[in-house]
């Protein structure tokens, strides 16, 4: 069996954001910027491996809200002024698919987070745009999430953070590389689901600054006891 010691400091290098991705630009101002990226839509940069982030709250509910009131546009522009340019699933009702992108990308985010105070998640989308077929196949762009964070109390509703704007973007591939991506399974629905869920474990995480712990938590596999 592992110990619940081992797991905690495993999922803590490894599950949890264990080292954060420069890319992150923390909503909180806690994260130090970056070099900049040289690929476009991996979500990765060079990073400070010292960093390590342990979650904070065990998830009991997720709530993602997509405000009907948000302008929607189909338009093939290279960016049309909307909240939501939408066009990684078929032609549809993009409130829903919005919707299912951010509840898949914040279940995947949290499902570690296990520790903690239970607490209530609500997520509402305020800005989704993502590239158009146009600037798609020609320059690339960026992938611009932005939404509200709310957590409360599972028991008592009390809210513990929030109600807060939390940043999202991410560079968005075009042209040849961004059908050489597509080709390899590296849809704009991967891309945007796999930053949502790094970013909701950052905002949800706080950083460990005891040297020991940090190094425990990089350099010391799990181990398994009988």
């Amino acid at each position: 069996m592992i110990s619940t010691h081992r797991l905690f400091l495993m999922f803590a290098a490894l599950g949890l954001s264990a080292c954060v991705s420069g890319n992150d630009t923390a909503s909180r101002g806690t994260m130090p910027p970056q070099s900049t990226a040289a690929s476009q839509s991996t979500g990765t940069q060079a990073e400070p491996a010292s960093i390590v982030m342990v979650a904070q709250y065990d998830i009991e509910a997720i709530r993602v809200t997509v405000p009907r009131s948000l302008k929607v546009s189909e338009a093939n522009t290279i960016k049309p002024r909307a909240d939501i340019v939408w066009r990684g699933d078929a032609l549809g009702d993009r409130y829903a698919q919005v919707e299912a992108i951010f509840v898949e990308a914040m279940t995947k985010g949290t499902a570690t987070m296990q520790k903690g105070r239970k607490v209530d998640m609500e997520i509402e989308v305020m800005r989704f745009h993502a590239l158009t077929e146009k600037t798609r196949y020609s320059i690339g762009g960026m992938h611009e999430m932005t939404f509200t964070l709310t957590l409360r109390d599972a028991a008592t509703g009390q809210v513990l953070d929030g109600p807060r704007a939390v940043e999202a973007d991410i560079k968005a591939s075009g042209g040849a590389l961004a059908i050489a991506e597509e080709q390899a399974g590296r849809t704009q629905r991967v891309v945007t689901v796999e930053r949502l869920a790094q970013v909701i474990r950052r905002e949800l995480s706080v950083q460990v600054t005891d040297p020991q712990v940090i190094s425990r938590a990089l350099t010391q596999p799990a181990q398994i006891s009988q």
